[in-house]
């Protein structure tokens, strides 16, 4: 979606927006779309829920859940009962 585009993915679900702050640097906000309407729409991702204003978004998309955190060999050989270094 551009600014100009329309519509925004579903409510509800994992997306990424990028938005230009007042300094005009642009910036991205990761995580689940809590609310948009044509005034703007808020975000809960890392940083907390961000309140973004319409007229700032430049693109935004679904992205797809997160990865599965990445075991370490340590905590692989724990979880088999096997001594670890």
């Amino acid at each position: 979606m551009s600014a100009g585009g329309g519509g925004l993915p579903p409510v509800g679900s994992r997306v990424v927006v990028r938005y230009l702050l007042p300094s005009g640097q642009a910036t991205d906000a990761l995580g689940i779309l809590l609310h948009a309407d044509a005034d703007g729409l808020s975000v809960d991702g890392k940083r907390g829920i961000e309140h973004i204003a319409r007229g700032t978004v430049i693109a935004a998309k679904q992205v797809p859940p997160p990865p599965e955190p990445r075991r370490t060999r340590g905590s692989a050989a724990r979880e088999h009962g096997e001594p670890t270094e």
